[in-house]
């Protein structure tokens, strides 16, 4: 068996920071029974450099539990409190009601 020599080649490591971030990045009232509109971003960046921005929404009705209002984050939790007012809550229960069949 003939050996043959090989050249060997420095291989530089390269290493990437990933790195993902959740941030709420728009609230919006809207409505006449101020429903508090949440908007998530999910941001890839790869060394600091954004990569990928996904969004999700999720709405907050005035019926909302008080369990559930204390799963939103404290900036939510300003919003709902403030304009979640019994006037607000009631109507909207009202409203509810109405729209069984």
């Amino acid at each position: 068996m003939e050996w043959f020599p090989i050249e060997l080649v420095n291989i530089k490591e390269i290493k990437m920071a990933l790195t993902e971030e959740t941030i709420q990045d728009k609230i919006e009232i809207v409505g006449d029974y101020k429903m508090v509109q949440v908007r998530t971003a999910v941001v890839i960046k790869r060394d600091g450099t954004e990569i990928s921005r996904s969004f999700s929404r999720h709405v907050v009705a005035p019926n909302i539990s008080a369990d559930d209002l204390a799963n939103e984050s404290a900036e939510v939790q300003a919003i709902c409190n403030a304009v979640h007012t019994d006037a607000i809550t009631t109507a909207y229960a009202t409203h509810l009601e109405n729209q069984e069949v």
